[in-house]
C-alpha cells in the first residue's frame, strides 16, 4: 500500500473553518485542519497565511480582531507552512499560468503544492469539472467540498 503523500491546503479551507453560515462546510474545514494538525501531512503556503488574515480581518461578518486573527495564525497556520514566499514561486507561477489557464494566484498556490512536494492540492477555488486534475504529473487538484450540498 503507498504512504499518503503530502496534502497542500488553499485558503478556503482555513474561511470556512470560521463560517457559521456554511456549518456542513465548516466541519469538513475544521476536521481537515484539525487531521493536518495531527498527522504532519499537510501544509500551506506563506501565501494562505497573508489571505487568510486579510478576509479574517476584513470580509468576515464578524471580522476576527488583530489579536485572535494573530493567535490562530500561530496556533494553526504556522504550525502547517511549509513554503515561503520566493522568486522561484513568483517565476513558476506564470508558466502555470500558460499550462493551465488558471489565474496568477491560482497558480502561485499550485507552485506553493507543487514546491512542498504535495501530491493532493485540496481547494474549492478551481472550477469543479477539472476537480482529480493532475498538474505536471504529480499534483492532484480536488475539491473537498464538492459532495457538500450549497447551505442555505
Amino acid at each position: 500500500m503507498k504512504d499518503e503523500g503530502m496534502v497542500s491546503l488553499d485558503t478556503n479551507i482555513f474561511v470556512y473553518a470560521f463560517l457559521a453560515s456554511e456549518p456542513l462546510k465548516r466541519a469538513k474545514a475544521v476536521e481537515m485542519i484539525e487531521a493536518g494538525l495531527g498527522s504532519g501531512r499537510e501544509c500551506i503556503s506563506y501565501q494562505v497565511v497573508q489571505e487568510f488574515a486579510n478576509v479574517a480581518r476584513k470580509r468576515f461578518a464578524t471580522c476576527l480582531r488583530a489579536a485572535d486573527c494573530k493567535a490562530f495564525i500561530d496556533a494553526a497556520m504556522q504550525l502547517l507552512m511549509r513554503v515561503a514566499s520566493s522568486t522561484e514561486l513568483v517565476h513558476t507561477a506564470p508558466d502555470l499560468q500558460d499550462e493551465l489557464k488558471y489565474s496568477f494566484y491560482d497558480c502561485l498556490m499550485i507552485a506553493a503544492a507543487l514546491e512542498a512536494g504535495a501530491d493532493t492540492l485540496h481547494t474549492e477555488d478551481l472550477q469543479h469539472w477539472k476537480t482529480g486534475q493532475l498538474v505536471r504529473g504529480t499534483l492532484r487538484i480536488v475539491n473537498p467540498f464538492l459532495g457538500i450540498v450549497h447551505e442555505i
